[in-house]
């Protein structure tokens, strides 16, 4: 699994194999993201347009934008609204203005009601167009205003006395007079240029004053993140965190998988695989307690990266590769002495498959033949932690019988040092892989012998098994 390409099909078997877990950290997480929805209450926005009339550039339009979200038309807004303990500090967080098509500037509003959020977004809007106003010189500064009219005033008035200065000139075609009229004429002409170059600096009257183009809507629903979106969100994040767990979890996994693996980590050569009947529950691990009970219900007290159990044969085909095995090791043995089959404590598998070889042994049908005898087997299980094999009795050798995806290779190089420790030599690998099938008799009712072997589990070296 460590050096295969994440597929769908694993992330199906995650689905499949852990959907009670899954499900119970997708509920959490919602809870996670109702709590949050809780810690940071609703928010409501709203907007309120502003138009402004002429012809704007880009930049003027950005310089307008900072002037409605500037502290002094907060300030002002605040002012205006009088809100318990809020003020213009506390609002700058809570409003903001982009410019839009069509010369229009949209101020929003967010407060954790709709009533206040469309009182912020209307207060804001006609703070910003006063204090536009303002700035523009568009009429809300008295002394300025005076001071316009005044000046055109006088304007109109040293015009009327120009005409009545070339009225009373001399009539006549002197070049005095015409002279005379000749300069009154570009006098009033450099009046009037004049006052039209004012009027065109006067930005009152070459841009229109800005208008607030209706209040703003009041808001129907709340702005993201929602509630609703808070929990969802929740809810997905944990799925994911725990599919994404899965995957690295098998990616580091360091379990054996192939038979040259296991080969190589006890160092001793394969005798054959063999297959077993699958149950429920063959690779769940005996346990008491609440915690043991809790793993039991989400499902995680049994593997999820094991691979779909293939459907056996027949009962035949699966007692010939037990038989083939039993052969292998008649042809090793020296003499018809006996074997320890080793077999890690927890695999129960490999368990059912050291039970299932030595009823075969012992039911050779010609123990007489050119074979040699029927090998004598005695079953132990050994405990990977902390493996013990007994000592050399009767025993000729060791044959390790496990299931592949179960053991990682120090595992078996202990059960390997264990075996040597006791004086057995690993005379043969045997590989147990669970199959879809109906079990056979043998397998469900182990003989007499190989229930009394398999009660021994791991004696200290030199004990009885």
């Amino acid at each position: 699994m460590s050096d295969d390409t994440i597929r769908l099909v694993t992330i199906g078997r995650i689905l499949r194999r852990r959907w009670r877990l899954l499900a119970v950290l997708a509920l959490v997480g919602a809870l996670v993201g109702y709590g949050t929805s809780v810690l940071f209450p609703p928010r409501y926005t709203t907007s309120a347009s502003v138009l402004l009339p002429g012809q704007w550039e880009e930049r003027e339009l950005l310089t307008q934008v900072d002037i409605a979200t500037s502290s002094t038309v907060v300030d002002r807004a605040a002012a205006a609204l009088d809100w318990s303990g809020v003020s213009g500090t506390g609002l700058r967080d809570q409003v903001s203005a982009k410019a839009t098509d069509g010369n229009i500037i949209k101020i929003s509003g967010t407060a954790d009601t709709p009533e206040r959020a469309q009182q912020l977004s209307d207060r804001m809007a006609q703070q910003f167009v006063k204090f536009a106003a303002r700035i523009a010189g568009g009429g809300t500064d008295p002394d300025a205003a005076t001071g316009i009219e005044a000046l055109r005033q006088s304007v109109v008035e040293t015009n009327r006395r120009i005409t009545d200065l070339a009225d009373a000139a001399d009539p006549g075609q002197t070049v005095e007079s015409v002279q005379a009229r000749t300069d009154l004429e570009k006098l009033r002409t450099s009046l009037e240029e004049a006052m039209t170059k004012l009027d065109q600096a006067d930005p009152a009257t070459n841009k229109a004053g800005m208008v607030v183009m209706g209040p703003a809507a009041r808001p129907t629903g709340e702005s993201p993140p929602t509630r609703i979106q808070l929990i969802v969100a929740g809810a997905l994040l944990f799925f994911l965190l725990a599919v994404i767990g899965h995957l690295v979890a098998a990616r580091v996994n360091r379990r054996l998988r192939t038979e040259p693996q296991i080969a190589a980590a006890l160092g001793s050569a394969l005798l054959g695989t063999v297959d077993v009947p699958s149950e429920r529950g063959a690779h769940r691990p005996e346990g008491r307690g609440p915690r043991a009970g809790i793993r039991r219900l989400l499902g995680v007290d049994t593997r999820w990266d094991l691979p779909i159990p293939q459907r056996s044969v027949d009962e035949a085909g699966t007692r010939i590769r037990y038989q083939r095995v039993c052969a292998r090791l008649r042809d090793q043995l020296p003499a018809p002495l006996g074997l320890l089959v080793v077999v890690p404590d927890g695999d129960e598998i490999a368990r059912r498959a050291a039970g299932q070889l030595v009823a075969e042994a012992e039911n050779d049908p010609s123990p007489g033949s050119s074979s040699r005898g029927y090998p004598m087997l005695r079953v132990v299980e050994v405990s990977v932690d902390r493996p013990t094999v007994p000592d050399r009795d009767t025993e000729s050798g060791a044959l390790v019988v496990l299931s592949a995806g179960s053991w990682t290779a120090e595992e078996l190089a202990g059960i390997a040092e264990a075996c040597a420790d006791g004086g057995h030599e690993v005379v043969g690998i045997v590989v147990a892989g669970a199959v879809r099938g109906r079990p056979t008799r043998s397998a469900d009712r182990l003989p007499d012998s190989a229930a009394v072997a398999l009660a021994g589990r791991g004696h200290a070296t030199g004990g009885s098994v």
